[in-house]
C-alpha cells in the first residue's frame, strides 16, 4: 500500500478490470489476478499468532481479500528477514534469519517454537488473514532475498549471508515442512532477485540483491544453475575418461567440528530435527540412540539434515560448527546416510 489514498481506492477496481479482460479472453481460469503487499501492512507481527493488519487499511483489505477469495487468487507478500535483522543486529537474530542453528523463539500464545524468521513472518500474515475471516486465501511470497553487498554503515549485507539465506531458504522450501501454521505445504516463493538492479537509487544494498550481475556473470552459486554441480576445475581436467576406481573420494558426510560445545551441538540437534528429518533413530529404542550423548545424537541429525537438504556446502554449516568428511561415521547397527560422490 502507498500513502496515496486515490491510488489505494483505485486498486480493487483496477484488479477487477484486469480480471474482466482475462475472462473476455477466456483466460480467467488460467491467470490469477492479485497484488503484492509489503510486511508494513501489518500492525503487529510478533508473536506470529497475534499478526493483524493495520486497521487504517481495513475496508480496502476486506475488498481485496474478498476478491482473492472469490477468484481463487493468492494474497502476495514480500517478507524480508534481512530488514528484521537490520533493525535488531544481534548474532542470535542473524542465525534466526539465516535458517541457521539457534535457540528459537517461542510464541507465548500458541507455545510454538519458531526456528527461523521466514516462517514467523509468513505465519504472522496467516494469522492476520485468519483474523479477518479469510482462512482459505492462499499466501504466495512474491519476493524475498538478501543483499550480498552494502555500504560501510550497513549491517548484514555479505556474500556469505546472502548465500546462506537463499540456499537455506531453498532447502527449507524443498523439504515441504511448511510453516508451523501451514505444515506440510511449501509456500510458493520467488527470490529477489535474479539480477542486480544497478540503476536503483538508495544505499548500495538496494542494488545488490541479485544472484547474477547485470552482465550475466554469477555473483554466488546457490545450486540453481545447470552447471552448479560441475566442479570449477573441470575445464582444466583431462578430457580422457577416468575410471571410477581412480577418481578421488570426496567428502560425503556432515560431522561436528572438534571442540564444539554441548550447547552448540544441542542447538544444531534442535534445528535439524525441527526441519522435517526423521530423528526417530536417535530416540529411545532407535538404532542410533546409543551412545546416549548430545554429541552422538547431534552428529546423526546434522548429517541427515545435510543429506536430505540438498548436500550443498551450506547445508553442513550449522553456524560453522560442522564440516564435511570422507570418513563414514556409521557404527555397529547405526548407519549414517551418505557415501562417496
Amino acid at each position: 500500500m502507498s500513502g496515496d489514498n486515490n491510488l489505494i481506492s483505485q486498486l480493487l477496481p483496477a484488479m477487477q478490470n484486469v480480471k474482466n479482460a482475462l475472462d473476455a479472453a477466456s483466460l480467467g481460469d488460467k491467470v490469477k489476478v492479485s497484488t503484492v503487499h509489503s510486511m508494513a501492512l501489518l500492525k503487529q507481527s510478533e508473536p506470529p499468532s497475534s499478526g493483524c493488519f493495520d486497521p487504517s487499511f481495513g475496508d480496502v483489505l476486506k475488498g481485496l481479500l474478498a476478491f482473492n477469495n472469490a477468484n481463487g487468487s493468492p494474497f502476495a507478500i514480500n517478507p524480508y528477514p534481512y530488514f528484521a535483522y537490520r533493525s535488531d543486529p544481534r548474532p542470535e537474530t542473524l542465525a534466526f534469519c539465516l535458517f541457521q542453528p539457534n535457540s528459537g523463539r517461542v510464541d507465548a500464545n500458541t507455545k510454538i517454537k519458531y526456528m527461523n524468521m521466514f516462517d514467523a513472518q509468513v505465519d504472522a500474515v496467516r494469522s492476520a488473514l485468519n483474523a479477518m475471516g479469510f482462512k482459505n486465501v492462499e499466501i504466495v511470497v512474491a519476493e524475498t532475498g538478501w543483499p550480498y553487498k552494502g555500504d560501510s554503515d550497513e549491517v548484514g549485507p555479505s556474500i556469505e549471508n546472502a548465500k546462506a539465506y537463499n540456499g537455506n531458504l531453498i532447502a527449507h522450501l524443498r523439504s515441504m515442512v511448511g510453516t508451523p501454521l501451514m505444515p506440510g505445504n511449501s509456500v510458493d516463493t520467488y527470490l529477489f532477485a535474479l539480477y542486480d538492479e544497478d540503476l536503483k537509487p538508495g544505499p548500495t544494498s538496494e542494488r545488490s540483491f541479485g544472484i547474477f550481475k547485470s552482465d550475466l556473470t554469477m555473483i554466488y552459486d546457490i545450486g540453481l544453475s545447470q552447471s552448479s554441480q560441475t566442479p570449477v576445475e573441470t575445464p582444466a581436467m583431462p578430457k580422457t575418461p577416468v575410471t571410477p576406481s581412480s577418481q578421488p573420494k570426496k567428502a560425503a558426510w556432515c560431522v561436528p567440528r572438534a571442540g564444539v560445545s554441548d550447547a552448540e551441538l544441542q542447538a544444531s540437534l534442535d534445528y535439524a530435527c525441527g526441519h522435517g528429518i526423521d530423528c526417530s533413530p536417535i530416540q529411545p529404542g532407535g538404532a542410533c540412540f546409543e551412545p546416549n550423548t548430545i554429541a552422538s545424537h547431534a552428529a546423526y541429525a546434522m548429517n541427515l539434515f545435510y543429506q536430505t537438504a540438498g548436500r550443498n556446502p551450506w547445508n553442513c554449516d550449522f553456524s560453522q560448527t560442522a564440516m564435511l568428511s570422507s570418513n563414514n561415521p556409521s557404527y555397529n547397527g547405526c548407519t549414517y546416510p551418505g557415501g562417496s560422490t
